[in-house]
């Protein structure tokens, strides 16, 4: 069995050219990303800066604990705090006494020149006690680094998922095609005697030499990518600049036997196929699929369409904001292609009968790819795959975007708003309202078994922001804000006009009860709550609306320290519709995996497809046909292939952005769907010239 499988390796290489150089990528990839994930897991170690000289750090409680119910029992759970709490007074008074206490620019923290167990025996539960790396709490911002990493986080796993996802597509597509042009071979083998049970192990063992030694060669494209991976990401301002990867080997373990996996997997359903191959099959001439969707492949294609679906209106039905988070419309797109990728052989036959064409060439064109369904599926695939990303991952990016712009310019009826940190008090001139707010938190009970922090906003004049902002009110009205009440939105458990909310204040305070007196709409995500800054310490203006007063208003504004803009031009600079550049980078990054592996299965599809055309092309050529006019029947064939999978790709992409829609309606935000037509162009336009190209250049030498 191993000579044969060698021989057919060695006889067959062009064949398995594509699918080796697919894996061998994807292992490549995926290695990277691995070595890129585990280096997000753990920040740089630093030393303490800010008590770097005093062995015991006594600081104020950064967390807020609470007790919930977790069953029948009662658990402790901890939420951050925007800042340490200051150190007690009297706590200090008593360090004081005892040792040498070293201040450090701030009430939240003090050094303590003493024995660590007694300072804690003495502070107790009344503050933190910090030694040796510990320390670093301590610091301004010593989160810094792992914050810094929860992005790269974010963005290589979900790349690693494309990357999993489109090369266990394009390997299975690539061994299910190649065993379909194989069926003449298969059944000469069974009218020598080969059972189906031995057939099946054949393609099995290609597959699994073929997984063997394209994951190692991927693991060595690892080992040389993952630096060039932590350049990019650092030049392009997606990682912080010490960002580096690290030399683990799990990475590589996880890598080379998912690439075998996969190779396996891409195999066991071809195998299974060309088992049921009969002798009859080494005498057959006719080209035309007559069995290009099985019963199993239907019901799953059926399945994962119809999960897709549902999720989407699970989705909508149950958590609409859900939608709008990138996680969502990265996911949920790949059961539908899936799905779709598998019934697609439905889809050929009518798509090309549609089809009016004049001519020989055209009639061949419409009448080879509706006799050819599995050629022309396992060619709109690829693209279907692309496209469908292209047009799901930018087109909701850009949409949720124009929709967070949109809702911002419609909440505020001010002509000019000052953005920037720590801003400074501006002195409203004669004839102009002046609404400063700024960034706080707030802390809630979600019933019995939780405690949720809000991202909060402190308003400095409410009788101002009553009468700048244009709020989407469910219930109650934002005039009557006050130091004893609270906006809220929708997600609150309590949110009825007038009655109370316990909540805790950004410091850790309280807990004080707070009157609803507005209810929001939940929007995009941005609706509050609101409250005075009385339940706000700590929180400084970092941005400030303003109306009326004329070029005084911009004079007095300008004192501010922060960037003066129009509201229309704050709007667009705040929401651009094309995103953040760093967001931007991320998404073509995973597009690009997507499209590199598009290139290679049409490539290696229609090389190995027009390959064993030649007696077909001969016979053209017999019947009277020139060597242009085959050209471009092949051509011809390839292009309607790649129309049908961009069409598909549509349609996936106006499911999605159909429900993104749905959902911006159904939260009360503006809908703003846009179909990203440059890069779904240019997507399709890429796998346009490959088809072709791939094509036509087999088809120039077996007409010659």
């Amino acid at each position: 069995m191993l000579t044969v499988v060698l021989s057919g390796l060695r006889a067959r290489w062009a064949s398995f050219l594509g699918g080796f150089v697919a894996l061998a990528l994807g292992v490549g990839l995926l290695a990277t990303m691995g070595l890129g994930l585990s280096a997000t897991l753990h920040a740089p170690e630093r030393s303490p800066q800010r008590f770097a000289s005093s062995p015991v750090v006594v600081q104020g409680q950064d967390r807020l604990t609470l007790d919930v119910r977790r069953g029948p029992e009662t658990v402790s759970v901890a939420q951050r705090l925007d800042r340490p709490q200051p150190v007690d007074n009297k706590l200090l008074r008593e360090l004081k006494a005892r040792w040498t206490v070293t201040p450090s620019g701030g009430p939240d923290a003090v050094g303590v020149d003493a024995p660590a167990a007694e300072v804690r025996a003495l502070v107790g539960d009344r503050a933190q006690v910090l030694t040796g790396d510990e320390r670093r709490r301590a610091d301004p911002d010593h989160d810094r680094d792992a914050e810094a990493l929860v992005g790269v986080n974010a963005l290589l796993g979900t790349s690693g998922g494309v990357t999993a996802f489109v090369s266990v597509f394009v390997v299975a597509s690539t061994f299910a095609f190649a065993v379909a042009l194989r069926r003449r071979e298969f059944g000469l083998l069974r009218t020598a005697g080969a059972t189906p049970g031995q057939i099946r192990r054949l393609l099995l063992a290609e597959a699994a030499a073929l997984g063997v030694l394209a994951s190692a060669a991927g693991c060595a494209l690892g080992a040389a990518g993952a630096p060039l991976l932590a350049r990019t990401l650092v030049d392009g301002g997606l990682a912080p600049a010490w960002f580096t990867v690290g030399g683990p080997v799990w990475p590589f373990h996880a890598a080379f036997w998912t690439g075998v996996t996969v190779a396996l997997a891409g195999a066991v359903a071809a195998s299974r196929r060309a088992g049921k191959v009969g002798p009859t099959a080494a005498l057959r001439e006719a080209d035309v699929d007559a069995d290009a969707l099985p019963l199993g492949r239907a019901l799953l294609g059926t399945g994962l369409l119809l999960a897709g679906l549902g999720l989407l209106v699970w989705t909508y039905a149950t958590d609409p904001s859900a939608l709008l988070k990138r996680k969502t419309y990265t996911t949920l797109p790949m059961l539908l292609i899936t799905g779709i990728a598998l019934l697609s052989p439905l889809l050929v036959r009518p798509v090309a009968r549609l089809l009016r064409l004049r001519g020989a060439v055209g009639t061949l064109v419409r009448e080879n790819s509706a006799a050819s369904v599995r050629r022309t599926a396992a060619v709109a695939a690829p693209v279907l795959v692309t496209v469908a990303l292209a047009g799901t991952l930018f087109g909701s990016a850009t949409s949720v975007t124009r929709a967070k712009g949109a809702e911002g310019r419609e909440q505020t009826v001010a002509e000019y708003v000052v953005t920037g940190p720590a801003l400074r008090p501006v002195t409203a001139p004669a004839g102009a309202v002046v609404s400063p707010t700024g960034p706080t938190s707030v802390f809630v009970r979600d019933g019995d078994a939780a405690v949720v922090k809000y991202g909060a906003r402190a308003v400095t004049d409410p009788t101002a922001f009553a009468e700048l902002a244009r709020l989407p009110v469910v219930a109650g009205d934002p005039r009557d804000l006050d130091d004893r009440s609270i906006v809220v939105n929708e997600e609150f458990e309590r949110r009825r006009v007038g009655e109370t909310v316990e909540v805790w204040r950004a410091d850790g305070t309280g807990p004080v009860r707070l009157r609803v007196a507005a209810v929001l709409a939940l929007g995009t995500g941005d609706n509050g709550p609101y409250v005075t800054r009385a339940n706000a310490p700590g929180s400084v203006p970092d941005r400030i609306d303003a109306r009326g007063g004329g070029t005084a208003t911009v004079r007095a504004l300008e004192t501010s320290g922060g960037t003066v803009r129009t509201a229309d031009a704050w709007a667009d600079a705040e929401h651009a519709p094309s995103g953040s550049p760093q967001a931007r980078l991320g998404m073509v990054l995973v597009l690009g995996i997507a499209l590199v592996y598009t290139v290679i299965g049409l490539a290696n599809t229609l090389l190995m497809a027009t390959s064993v055309r030649g007696g077909e092309l001969a016979s053209l050529r017999l019947a009277g046909a020139t060597r242009s006019q085959i050209l471009r029947v092949v051509t011809g064939e390839a292009t309607l292939a790649v129309a049908i999978g961009t069409l598909l790709g549509l349609a996936v992409t106006a499911l999605v952005l159909g429900a993104l829609g749905a959902g911006l309606a159904a939260l009360s935000a503006p809908v703003a769907l846009a179909l990203p037509w440059t890069t779904v162009g240019a997507a399709a336009g890429v796998c346009a010239a490959v088809a072709i190209t791939a094509s036509a250049l087999p088809a120039w030498r077996l007409t010659r």
